[in-house]
């Protein structure tokens, strides 16, 4: 019974998603086929995830789980719901005190069950004003750890808008999401360098970054 609720609530909710931000996709570098990856967004609302995660078809929805916050998920009774249940998110505790599992493990787990993920790999939600905060070292990590599935840089635009911070309310605006060619860790390449690579790769498909027609 429970996964029938997850399935109905995730069909209310990816319609919700729609009414309210019309979000959709431009498959610019790959395109929506099932094949598993690794995609990678910048993280400015908290409707980041569900606008991502609503996009694709729903044949690639359904196998495509998002990495999120444990203690955020889990904080009230309808988020340990929708977050494990609905999305079949990746729950991952930041507070490394309380963690008991290895979080990278856990990520490649869900890759080595066939699942496609959804990362944001500057940690937290960008409240400066440049672009990008920088790259945490976990997606380098799983880079390394399954060096054959695609990582595709993923730019969700004009969702702070549609769901501005501090607000409860959402403005019905169009957003976004731009999917970019894929790319992998090369074999001598550092950490740092490839973290500052992907970094470069999500910021070139934000749309002020895009050349202008003369």
């Amino acid at each position: 019974m429970r996964r029938i609720a997850a399935n109905i609530t995730g069909q209310f909710l990816a319609l919700l998603v729609q009414f309210i931000t019309a979000a959709r996709a431009d498959w610019r570098g790959v395109e929506p086929v099932n094949k598993q990856r690794i995609y990678f967004a910048n993280h400015t609302s908290n409707a980041d995830l569900p606008t991502i995660w609503t996009v694709p078809p729903p044949a690639l929805r359904r196998v495509t789980r998002p990495v999120a916050a444990a203690d955020y998920w889990l904080k009230t009774k309808a988020r340990a719901f929708v977050g494990p249940e609905v999305f079949r998110a990746v729950l991952i505790d930041r507070r490394t005190d309380h963690q008991t599992e290895d979080p990278i493990e856990k990520i490649v787990a869900a890759l080595d069950e066939g699942a496609s993920i959804i990362i944001f790999p500057e940690g937290g939600r960008n409240r400066s004003d440049d672009p990008l905060m920088p790259f945490k070292a976990g997606l380098y990590n799983i880079a390394k750890a399954r060096p054959d599935i695609d990582l595709v840089p993923t730019w969700i635009n004009n969702i702070s808008s549609v769901m501005p911070s501090g607000e409860v309310i959402p403005v019905p605006l169009g957003c976004t999401v731009i999917f970019g060619a894929p790319l992998h860790v090369e074999d001598t390449e550092s950490k740092d360098a490839f973290l500052a690579r992907a970094s470069g790769e999500l910021a070139a498909l934000a749309p002020q970054n895009e050349e202008q027609p003369s």
